[in-house]
């Protein structure tokens, strides 16, 4: 069973990677730089602030601040754990994929996904009530993680779990944002 779905998940990389075509390049390199979003957010923590109490933005702020660290952490400690390889430090493959990037550290899962999906879907669920276009910030993390792919640094399956990893993470701290900051909101 693991075989086949390590099978899946190579050979869907190869696809994938394989739809690249030289002229979009560019694009995705600079795409899958972190720097690329600053404005996204930046704005996001404008809304955070813009016509809310500044006691309950300041707590949505920390629990935001404190997910970030936490997810981090979590990426870097179960990439280490897992150690797997990247597909372009991968022997069997790296001579028939596009490789545009070559990270050396571990490949599973995502940290890209995991954080970009945690800070949009924090974002959703802390200002969905406010703005209804708020989910258009699901763009990034889908083009921020499908970057991956196409530099030829991810299999779909890092992709994925960090996605999920990155979804929970927003919710447990939404959750212990709601419990913990209730009694000093009143």
């Amino acid at each position: 069973m693991l075989d086949k779905l390590q099978q899946w998940d190579r050979d869907t990389f190869i696809y994938l990677n394989g739809l690249g075509i030289e002229q979009y390049d560019a694009f995705w390199s600079v795409v899958t730089k972190f720097g690329t979003w600053t404005p996204l957010f930046l704005l996001i923590v404008f809304l955070l602030f813009w016509k809310r109490p500044i006691k309950k933005s300041l707590w949505d702020l920390t629990f935001f601040l404190l997910m970030i660290v936490t997810v981090g952490y979590a990426i870097d400690t179960v990439k280490k754990g897992v150690g797997r390889l990247r597909p372009n430090n991968e022997e069997t493959i790296n001579q028939i994929i596009r490789v545009l990037h070559t990270p050396h550290d571990f490949s599973f899962f995502s940290g890209h996904a995991a954080s970009s999906f945690s800070i949009a879907t924090m974002a959703i669920l802390l200002l969905r009530g406010r703005y209804k276009w708020i989910y258009l910030v699901l763009l990034w993390p889908i083009l921020f993680s499908f970057s991956r792919i196409y530099l030829g640094v991810h299999y779909p399956l890092d992709i994925l779990v960090g996605m999920m990893v990155g979804i929970c993470f927003a919710f447990l701290f939404k959750y212990l944002s709601v419990r913990i900051t209730l009694p000093y909101l009143r």
